[in-house]
């Protein structure tokens, strides 16, 4: 029971939960809202592929594209640790170890094992 209708002794609580937010005269800022969103804001961004790249600023609120440099803040320190150095393929850093337990030897040519050495 809405209005006219309602228990005069009745708080305006206990009306409201049998009222919807039209027959009451007003808005609320939770389900009645989210239907009206329907505009996109942030679509797929080039560098970092999240859904983070701003359609207006023309800006990636994530990775700071089409700035030259990565955006990253010492302050989120998940940031830093979900797109660190190892988190990817490391095509060159992977080979490091290795290559530095040898000299960073180049261009040579391992030398044939005898038979008499076993």
């Amino acid at each position: 029971r809405c209005g006219k209708d309602a228990h005069p002794h009745a708080h305006s609580a206990q009306v409201a939960g049998f009222c919807s937010a039209a027959e009451l005269g007003k808005m609320t800022k939770g389900t009645s809202s989210f239907g009206k969103r329907h505009s996109k804001t942030h679509t797929t961004c080039r560098r970092c592929g999240k859904v983070s790249f701003h359609l207006q600023k023309k800006v990636c609120s994530s990775c700071g594209y089409p700035g030259a440099k990565m955006r990253r803040f010492n302050w989120s320190e998940k940031g830093l640790r979900r797109r660190t150095n190892g988190t990817g393929r490391m095509r060159h850093m992977k080979s490091m170890p290795r290559r530095f337990k040898n000299g960073f030897r180049e261009g040579t040519q391992a030398k044939k094992q005898t038979a008499a050495s076993s």
